[in-house]
């Protein structure tokens, strides 16, 4: 049993080689910007809005009021990459139902791309916010002597987020596998259903990872004291 899709290839020249994990890869960004294409060229602000429109809206308002939860302000600055990455890992991962279809987020070389793209974000915003000595200031914090540790913690969240990924997908796949080969009549329903919610919580778990460690990353002092003075006008106005 294949629990991969790189073990599928369709084309082979020497080392090059053309297996499921690039096409289908390639099919979803077709299908994520065609899908988005089309909603955004019949847009309208009239009371009557179309299917298309209004999913677009529901899954871009949720998406900014996570980041904002997350203290990545402002919301729209972080909202294309971290709006990318959690459509990019959901709809491989709720595809996966479909007969035939292979999700690239079952192969490590996916997941490791994915993670390599937060691990290069995080310090172009640290850079960007704190500017290059106050960001490499945090890995030196609260001494000096932790300095090896947290470069060894950047490289381990990293190797984390790839992992997390993967392993949960190839996991479900061989569980399904192994299921379908003993009960074959009834367990194909029960783990389209638990494929479609584990799908959706590995793409909202990566995602809300990525917005933490850009949050962590991305901070300032001031946003720092502007939060707590939020909090605290927040609870006077509770008490009062």
């Amino acid at each position: 049993m294949e629990i991969t899709p790189d073990a599928f290839i369709y084309w082979q020249h020497g080392f090059a080689r053309l297996n499921a994990t690039i096409v289908v890869t390639w099919l979803n960004m077709v299908m994520l910007v065609g899908g988005s294409a089309l909603v955004t060229m019949r847009l309208t602000s009239g009371e009557k809005l179309g299917r298309g429109q209004n999913l677009l809206e529901v899954v871009v308002s949720n998406i900014r009021s996570q980041i904002g939860d997350m203290g990545l302000e402002p919301v729209d600055e972080f909202l294309p990459f971290i709006g990318t990455l959690f459509l990019f890992i959901l709809l491989p991962n709720v595809l996966s139902v479909v007969p035939g279809y292979r999700a690239p987020t079952g192969s490590l070389s996916t997941t490791a791309a994915l993670a390599i793209c937060v691990f290069v974000a995080v310090p172009i915003w640290g850079i960007r916010r704190r500017g290059l000595i106050g960001y490499l200031k945090l890995y030196i914090q609260p001494t000096p002597f932790m300095l090896p540790f947290n470069l060894m913690g950047e490289l381990s969240r990293t190797l984390a987020l790839a992992v997390r990924l993967f392993g949960n997908i190839m996991s479900g796949a061989m569980i399904a596998g192994i299921l379908l080969s003993l009960a074959p009549l009834f367990f194909p329903v029960l783990m389209n259903i638990l494929g479609l919610i584990t799908g959706v919580i590995q793409a909202y778990i990566f995602a809300v990872l990525a917005a933490v460690y850009l949050a962590a990353a991305a901070r300032t002092h001031q946003d720092q004291e502007k939060k707590s003075e939020q909090q605290q006008n927040k609870g006077g106005s509770s008490h009062g």
